[in-house]
């Protein structure tokens, strides 16, 4: 398939805001969602491109989930169309976020409860249909159903950030020696529209800020400018997104005496609820920081700065990656870490996303019939959400 940029900014943004607002269930599962959405559905790539954005941001720091809705908007409508998917996908759950943070109470009562249980199920369904339709396209041999399985077990035993991305390294590595095609021929034209002295130019915009900010923040002891070093900090220092960076952010924000403990705890709460990225977090902490520069501002301020680094990464590496994919070598080692990918998918269908949906034969039923509706039925996925989410709150009310 060749893949260009060749949609328009409003197209990108009208697709990732529905996503934005019907995308629950965590990074994983907004893996899921966009592969059925832009894959499966819209056809804008096809499963080798993806798996290999995907691959890519995995071994970037950021929020990987919306690196790689932010490099299809890249790709579809250019530097406007990445602007649009991160805009329409993260706004619904940052003004949320806010909202909560001035004092909106959210999902509370047996409703509530069962609606978030509901959410939760939809994600085994969503991710097991992402793990079914790239298993077949990325895994379908022997070798490569093995990487997968090897590195399913590596996510599961070394269950970190780093587990993630040596068992993607194993697979590039195995994927060099045995997965290499006999021809040199790319396996699809992917044209990003970004030249290399852009990404150089991204990537020392990224080292400059890294260095600068903090010490700006003690120079002049502003607190718009403390807010955005230290989320600044923890997106350009946190691989495998989501969960991972809580423990930078409460370091950050609750050993400084910005956020209290237990608003650092009801914001993460609330924040499971959402639809879009976790990173949006940052939205809450920024509205509700005690430094000085919190409301709206500081929401702003560290949306922004959580974000940027991930993205000015990821625009650094995408011209220099699509001369590796080119290459019989480097077609070896996406194979082998496409492969990779599909395990850790798999890893992480099993956990977290199955023993936390997963409690008992309702939830299994519902699951599965969601799942039914994805494959079988072919139901757009914010509709099966909504199923899913009615079912919970059945399941809630009957006590099941």
């Amino acid at each position: 398939m060749n893949t260009t940029a060749r949609g328009s900014a409003w197209e990108v943004a009208r697709a990732f805001l529905t996503l934005g607002v019907t995308s629950f269930g965590g990074p994983v599962a907004h893996l899921g969602f966009f592969r059925t959405e832009f894959v499966d559905r819209r056809r804008w790539l096809d499963d080798r491109a993806y798996a290999d954005l995907v691959a890519l941001c995995q071994f970037l720091p950021g929020p990987a989930s919306s690196q790689v809705g932010f490099a299809i908007g890249l790709l579809r409508a250019g530097p406007l169309g990445a602007l649009a998917a991160f805009l329409a996908f993260t706004l619904p759950s940052a003004v949320l976020m806010v909202a909560f943070a001035f004092g909106a109470a959210l999902f509370e009562g047996p409703v509530g409860a069962g609606i978030l249980e509901g959410l939760k199920i939809v994600a085994v369904a969503i991710v097991a249909q992402a793990v079914w339709g790239m298993a077949r396209t990325l895994a379908p041999d022997p070798t490569r159903a093995a990487i997968a399985a090897g590195a399913a077990g590596i996510a599961l035993l070394a269950a970190s950030a780093s587990g993630q991305l040596i068992a993607i390294a194993l697979g590039a590595v195995v994927g060099l020696l045995l997965c290499r095609p006999r021809s040199a021929s790319a396996p699809a034209a992917l044209r990003v529209p970004v030249s290399r002295a852009a990404g150089i130019a991204s990537l020392a915009a990224f080292v400059a800020l890294l260095i600068a900010l903090p010490l700006v923040a003690v120079a002049t002891s502003a607190p718009a400018a403390a807010l955005a070093d230290a989320f600044y900090r923890a997106g350009a220092l946190v691989f495998g997104g989501g969960h991972v960076v809580l423990p930078l952010l409460e370091a950050e924000v609750v050993a400084t005496g910005w956020v209290t403990a237990p608003e650092f705890l009801a914001g993460y709460g609330a924040a499971q609820a959402m639809p879009g990225p976790l990173f949006t977090f940052a939205a809450f902490l920024g509205a509700a920081s005690g430094n000085g520069a919190g409301g709206l501002l500081g929401a702003v301020i560290a949306l922004v700065a959580i974000f940027l680094p991930g993205f000015l990464l990821l625009i650094a590496a995408l011209p220099f990656w699509g001369a590796l994919r080119a290459s019989t070598n480097g077609q070896g080692l996406m194979n082998g870490a496409n492969a990779a990918v599909v395990g850790i998918l798999a890893a992480a269908l099993y956990d977290p996303v199955f023993t936390t949906a997963i409690t008992g034969a309702g939830s299994f039923t519902v699951a599965l019939g969601c799942f039914v509706l994805l494959v079988a039925w072919k139901l757009p996925p914010w509709a099966v959400v909504l199923v899913g989410a009615a079912a919970g709150v059945v399941l809630e009310l009957a006590g099941i």
